[in-house]
């Protein structure tokens, strides 16, 4: 196997479904939407993307190759995609956070 496809291959194969959580990221809640939520969900989506390209890379050069050639794919695999839907997470938290939709009392 090509050593670029295989030191990529988790990103290959995950990136259908980071496009479907990423659309869902998007899309989820509908209101309010501005400029500055735009920003923030674009700079969101590429730290997630960013952190589990990292953390893919990171776990790969630590992973114990006595257990196979796989086991450093499977590993990274696994380890990675709790670190995008941990960063996804976080960023839907800090999103209601900041853009929290203003409720107005009831008079």
């Amino acid at each position: 196997m090509n050593p670029l496809l295989e030191a990529n291959l988790t990103l290959i194969l995950f990136l259908p479904w980071f496009l479907i959580l990423a659309t869902l990221f998007w899309f989820w809640p509908r209101e309010p939407r501005g400029a500055a939520r735009r920003l923030y969900d674009v700079v969101a989506l590429l730290l997630s993307l960013a952190a589990f390209v990292a953390s893919l890379y990171w776990v790969q050069d630590i992973a114990d190759p006595a257990h196979g050639r796989m086991w450093k794919h499977i590993l990274a695999t696994a380890l990675g995609y709790g670190v995008f839907l941990g960063a996804l997470l976080v960023a839907v938290l800090v999103r209601a956070l900041l853009f929290g939709r203003r409720r107005t009392p009831v008079a």
